[in-house]
């Protein structure tokens, strides 16, 4: 760290914590040098040979002369495999536990073992090498023995030569993780990160392999301290508890479904959300809140929320507010909401040690911190000064959490925003977290911070989701959170958070959301323009055009970066965002359909070129392009200067968005983009539902003969109450383009009109329900929803 950095530090943290983080930086060395047990070398020991073999309903218990293995089938397509000794993981990260019987069969073959159900076999040899296979007998992964030192497991399989690595939560690499080297352990990176920083806030161990024999997932339920390697082999090694790994054959829409009915799937998230989020750290008063949104509407700038950073608190204490630079909390929440602008605010799960502070008086009363080894509650050093932490592992401390929220939300929040919960702590040096002998309830069985510190987050999602659910059942929560594990997208969305302000860093934006999408978290985004720089125009109008096209929309940025609202840049930057926001808010039939759809199957919103076309491989390694759903391909302008880009187009007929011009894959073609486009295609066959002054428009893109299926989702925009599905068949045909409609649900049709608009396809003659319309200018016109549109040519 040079001195400006250092300056920039104690500017953040303040003086008084600079004394406080030396002092805890030397007691937490002090703790856990005291209280964890020493490192003793061990050998590397493998199972041993197979001794004796159980037959289970569901798989069977393989007894070798150094471990047990238990195989048990929750799905013909899902299989648990777990290898002990060691300490079982509590369920935190999953959804469903309750799977029915599958049938299977379980046969000795020689000197192996076949567990098979009618789409997987597991072969397990005996020496404790696995082998995977699909329905067809295609090999589609090799484990080899897995070994164990002391407390640790190590775990390996072999890699084809062509094969590739994806997922593994948030991290600053390669859409490709292979070659490379990963670690498994929540961090903050303090303030500002680049391409190649590793670990970052959200870890997940699970993976997908992609090769030319097929694909699959593969899951580590375990949550400690982990090192993944990608090189010849899949090295995986655990500094504690069982080794467990839940496996998935197929593709990676089947796969990632399968995950998301064992790990939660994301609920769908109030419509709001998906517009657009305006945020700094921080906007200080009310004053500013309400100049800031009236500049929006000065300059004709759409806006859906407004998020507060933590000086909206009282001295950064967490369900607070400040009643000096907000003393009108209530008020500001409901002009906003007038003018159709949610707010947002932040919350911490530190809470200041201050004796007069109601919250932190109760959670030490009652015994819901965290604890040291001694018993005494573990203080550690954030933005309030010394905090106290819930300990989200105890039942008690989560509900007790979960009703802090109506205090919030009683004066207007319509959302919340989880920071620092890795958990993060201020440090000099070290891992910036909480002494690794912090002692956890764990549901009562008791454990440490070794096992807890990636699940922190997790849980602190979960009671936050559970309190504002408790609080407005009426209303879908939303929460965006930095940090988490496994499951995490059943209660928060996320974010890339502090990445430096840099080119190379807009690059890395869209990998790093294609491997969130592929870790089985479908709803992120960055903060547009990076956290802690001042972007330049076009960095800034190049990182906007891509964001609008990500779940989650938002710009926000460091205490000390210049102001960073679109009119700060002048023209023809303001215009730009203007276009691009207006464009986001006709896609929100499209994006709220996509979101449905997320909600139902486990699919990413954001998906990979090969998504389209796994068997083509020149598409494995693309990741500076992405598709949105299945209609949309987004390729946008990631080098400075640049006004064209080349791209491999996945197979069939594309259009392209502003121009109509058709485009045929698969081929490597150049897309000229000025300042003011990001190239944008259309796949050839989709309908893309827009709405356009209270309208909604069918823009149609005829392929030459391919049949398509098009959902819209539509509902009041929150809550749970009556819905409709809108499903539309187009068929086309050499001169013919015919149209089905049909509805189904009891929420009333939204809109106030219909407009169907052909693209690059010129109707002479149309009919509707058998009635012949007049055909006037691009567009069709209809107030009420039809069921059958002909069109000729």
């Amino acid at each position: 760290m040079d001195l400006g950095e250092a300056l920039r530090s104690i500017q953040f943290i303040g003086l008084g914590n600079v004394f406080r983080t030396l002092t805890y930086t030397f007691r937490r060395g002090r703790i856990d040098s005291r209280h964890l047990p020493p490192e003793s070398p061990a050998p590397l020991l493998p199972p041993g040979d197979l001794q004796h073999v159980e037959p289970t309903p569901n798989g069977g218990r393989f007894h070798f002369v150094h471990a047990e293995l238990e195989v048990h089938f929750l799905a013909p397509d899902l299989v648990r495999l777990t290898w002990s000794p060691g300490a079982l993981p509590l369920p935190y990260s999953l959804s469903d536990m309750s799977w029915p019987a599958t049938g299977l069969s379980l046969k000795r073959m020689k000197n192996v073992w076949r567990a098979s159900s009618n789409e997987l076999t597991v072969q397990i040899d005996t020496d404790g090498g696995l082998r995977y296979e699909d329905e067809k007998g295609h090999i589609l992964r090799q484990e080899l023995p897995p070994e164990q030192q002391g407390s640790r497991w190590r775990h390996r399989a072999q890699l084809q030569s062509e094969e590739r690595i994806y997922g593994l939560g948030t991290r600053a690499a390669p859409l490709n993780l292979r070659p490379g080297v990963y670690r498994m352990w929540n961090q903050d990176p303090g303030g500002k990160y680049h391409p190649g920083t590793d670990p970052l806030y959200l870890c997940i161990p699970v993976y997908l392999g992609l090769h030319d024999g097929g694909s699959y997932l593969v899951f580590f339920e375990n949550s400690f301290d982990a090192a993944f390697r990608f090189d010849d082999l899949a090295d995986a090694e655990f500094e504690g508890g069982c080794l467990r790994t839940y496996f998935v054959p197929g593709p990676p829409d089947r796969a990632l479904q399968r995950y998301a009915d064992l790990t939660g799937h994301a609920p769908l998230p109030p419509r709001w959300s998906l517009g657009y989020h305006q945020s700094r750290w921080s906007y200080m008063n009310s004053r500013e809140v309400r100049d800031l949104v009236a500049s929006f509407q000065r300059h004709d700038l759409p806006l859906d929320a407004v998020h507060l950073d933590i000086h909206y608190m009282r001295g950064y204490r967490v369900f607070s507010v400040d009643p000096e630079r907000f003393p009108d909390l209530p008020a500001l929440a409901q002009e906003l909401t007038a003018a159709g602008v949610n707010l947002v605010a932040i919350i911490d799960p530190g809470v200041k040690a201050d004796h007069h502070y109601a919250q932190f008086d109760e959670a030490r009363r009652r015994g819901f911190l965290c604890k040291l080894p001694d018993g005494n509650d573990l203080l550690a050093p954030v933005w309030p000064g010394m905090c106290g932490f819930p300990d989200f592992s105890h039942p008690d401390a989560r509900a007790w959490w979960s009703e802090q929220y109506p205090a919030l939300l009683d004066q207007g929040l319509a959302g919340i925003w989880h920071d620092m919960n890795e958990p993060a702590a201020f440090v000099a040096w070290g891992e910036p977290t909480l002494p690794l002998a912090t002692r956890h309830h764990m549901e009562g069985r008791g454990g440490d911070h070794r096992e807890m510190h990636n699940l922190y987050g997790l849980l602190m999602n979960r009671a936050g989701f559970e309190g504002m659910r408790a609080a407005r059942p009426e209303r879908r929560p939303f929460i965006l959170s930095r940090s988490g594990w496994a499951g995490v997208q059943r209660h928060t969305w996320t974010w890339t958070a502090d990445i430096a302000t840099t080119w190379a860093s807009l690059r890395q934006t869209v990998p790093s959301i294609l491997g969130l999408g592929l870790s089985g978290v479908p709803f992120a985004g960055p903060d547009i323009g990076g956290f802690s720089g001042d972007p330049s125009a076009e960095l800034f109008t190049r990182w906007f055009q891509l964001a609008t096209f990500l779940p989650f929309f938002r710009t926000h940025s460091a205490l000390t970066t210049p102001r960073r609202e679109p009119w700060c840049f002048g023209e023809p930057t303001l215009s730009i965002v203007r276009e691009y926001l207006l464009l986001r808010k006709r896609l929100i039939p499209y994006l709220y359909t996509l979101a449905w759809e997320t909600s139902l199957t486990g699919k990413p919103l954001v998906r990979p070129l090969f998504w389209a076309s796994l068997e083509n491989d020149e598409l494995w390694d693309t990741e500076d392009c992405f598709l949105l759903g299945e209609a949309l391909l987004v390729a946008p302008i990631l080098e400075e200067g640049a006004e064209s880009r080349s791209l491999k187009l996945p197979a069939g007929v594309w259009y392209d968005f502003w121009t109509d011009e058709l485009l045929q894959g698969p081929n490597e073609i150049l897309l000229q983009a000025g300042l003011e486009r990001i190239p944008l295609l259309v796949r050839a066959g989709s309908l893309l539902p827009t709405q356009e002054e209270g309208e909604l428009v069918l823009h149609l893109y005829p392929a030459e003969r391919e049949k398509s299926l098009t959902h819209l989702y539509s509902d009041a925009g929150d809550g749970y109450d009556e819905s409709r599905i809108d499903l539309f068949y187009l068929e086309p045909s050499t001169r013919k383009l015919n149209l089905l409609w049909e509805s189904s649900g009891d929420f009333a049709f939204p809109y106030a009109g219909i407009s169907v608009h052909i693209h690059a396809w010129k109707p002479r003659r149309c009919l509707v329900d058998g009635q012949a319309k007049k055909i006037e200018g691009e567009r069709l016109h209809f107030t009420l929803p039809f069921k059958n549109l002909i069109l000729e040519r």
